[in-house]
């Protein structure tokens, strides 16, 4: 049965102003350069450079109280004439332009440019500094010229092996699929024994360990190294003897640190395992970690903002070096007024409307950005401004333990700006201190109550249990529920559960794998 019904909906929907600005607001400073190229080669009426006014702080104030003044005036004009169609003209119909020219030629161009406050001109100049160094898989290639290869096939083979090292130095792909590779791709069929022998061949490569398929493979290899080098000493190459035979033989045990296991299976005394064991931690477990990634690029922290200390009192300041100086382009103002004089006195055309609507367009669209570019700094000044007060003793001292606990609502409520927005915000920004560069997140935290009712921040929490287990006797490290007492003692009221959930979220094992000898 068909039936009709009337029914009445309230929806809120983002304007694309908005959407644009909390896009904005979620990228930070050092990925806001790329944004802005992009626009500026996407918007023709949007340029970059100096103009001739300064930019200045009541003449802004001033010049936007007086466009707000003016569009309401012009506004219901303007919106009468975006609303006609243009295909429901006719071809020679014309239309008064100077109702939405006016606007354009009396708005002030200074409200449409943007440089921050902390702006300062020698910042232009300077660019981040880029390694230039060879890649471990570049460093490779050059050592396969030392082998001695007996025709082209046994080089294609070596080379589809060093290609098949992955970038920590190890050979994760199984043998049978570098068969598959080197039959499909290079149109070489080759033996598996032939693999084993060019493999046998790379391992031997610098640094030591290349080549392994685990992380055994990859200590043995090293040891090997070790070994075999000239004017070792006797007794070294014993120690070396049972480090191998540690890892070769004992390599679950040695994982696990079931020590006193150990030393009965070697017939060892502690001491001289412990000698082993150090001459195992020397290795390096992962070969290609000294060399430059040929897929992964370095990445550079630059800080969003930039908090000095004056005497005792914080300035604050946005870090503008990469949000270059933005502003409408003068030729697109220029053809609005020529397009002005030429029709004074007469109505437009169609195509003279197109396009003046065109133009209007292009500069409508640079004014948006140039509005979210300056509400985008305004808004994290403002947010990082808050959260420099609520954090004023941390800033001052650098002392973890000051921190308060904070979460996002309490700076909503301070900004009055909406939770999401102080995410956003928040969201990959950096601040330069005195004490190093920090990321906005970790100021935020949960409260605890300790044994006094009074609220501390996790953050100070997971600082003492840091401290605690770095000053524990490594021989017998304390469980979590000696942490749990030891933590009480001091007067945090805090679970056992919870001291684990905070051990993991600092990345610090059980006890067990924290035994040392």
């Amino acid at each position: 049965m068909l039936k009709q019904q009337l029914t009445q909906k309230l929806q809120q929907k983002l304007s694309p102003q908005q959407i644009q600005l909390m896009k904005l607001l979620q990228i930070p400073t050092a990925v806001l350069d790329q944004r802005i190229k992009e626009e500026l080669e996407a918007n023709p009426a949007l340029e970059e450079g100096d103009t001739e006014e300064e930019d200045d702080i009541l003449e802004m104030a001033r010049s936007e109280e007086k466009s707000e003044a003016e569009s309401e005036d012009s506004d219901d004009q303007t919106s009468e004439l975006d609303d006609i169609d243009q295909d429901e003209l006719p071809p020679e119909e014309e239309v008064p332009l100077d109702d939405y020219l006016n606007d354009y030629m009396e708005d002030d161009e200074a409200s449409y440019k943007t440089r921050g406050d902390s702006y300062q001109a020698e910042d232009e100049g300077k660019t981040l500094p880029i390694a230039v160094e060879n890649t471990y898989h570049e460093y490779l290639e050059q050592q396969l010229g030392m082998l001695d290869f007996k025709d082209e096939k046994d080089e294609i083979i070596a080379r589809q092996i060093v290609g098949s090292i992955d970038e920590d130095g190890y050979l994760r792909r199984e043998l049978d699929a570098i068969l598959d590779d080197l039959l499909f791709s290079q149109g070489v069929e080759a033996t598996k024994e032939e693999l084993e022998y060019w493999l046998s061949k790379i391992q031997r490569f610098d640094p030591p360990g290349t080549g392994a398929r685990n992380l055994q493979e990859c200590l043995l290899l090293q040891l090997e190294q070790k070994q075999a080098r000239e004017g070792i000493t006797p007794e070294e190459k014993e120690l070396l003897s049972i480090a191998h035979r540690l890892i070769k033989d004992y390599f679950d045990e040695f994982t696990k640190k079931h020590y006193q296991r150990l030393q009965r299976q070697l017939g060892i005394p502690e001491s001289r395992l412990k000698e082993a064991i150090d001459e195992i931690l020397k290795l390096n477990p992962k070969p290609a970690s000294g060399y430059v990634s040929s897929t992964r690029n370095s990445h550079y922290i630059v800080p969003d903002f930039i908090i000095v200390n004056r005497d005792g009192e914080l300035e604050l300041s946005l870090n503008t070096r990469n949000a270059p100086d933005l502003h409408i382009n003068n030729q697109y103002k220029e053809m609005l007024r020529a397009y002005k004089d030429q029709t004074k006195g007469r109505r437009a055309t169609k195509k003279e409307k197109e396009a003046v609507m065109f133009i209007k367009q292009k500069i409508d669209s640079a004014k948006w950005f140039i509005d979210a570019i300056r509400q985008r700094q305004q808004t994290m000044f403002n947010t990082m401004y808050a959260i420099m007060n609520y954090q004023y003793d941390y800033f001052l001292t650098g002392d973890q333990k000051r921190l308060r606990p904070m979460i996002l609502k309490d700076i909503a409520d301070i900004t009055g700006l909406d939770i999401s927005t102080v995410s956003r915000v928040a969201n990959s920004k950096y601040v330069q201190t005195e004490f190093g560069t920090k990321r906005l997140k970790d100021f935020f935290s949960e409260s605890l109550q300790t044994a006094d009712g009074e609220e501390v921040s996790t953050l100070e929490v997971k600082k003492i249990l840091t401290e605690i287990i770095n000053g524990e006797n490594k021989r017998k490290p304390y469980s979590d529920e000696k942490l749990k007492n030891l933590l009480q003692e001091k007067g945090y009221n805090i679970a056992r559960r919870t001291v684990a959930k905070y051990r993991e979220q600092l990345n610090i094992p059980v006890a067990r794998l924290r035994k040392e000898l």
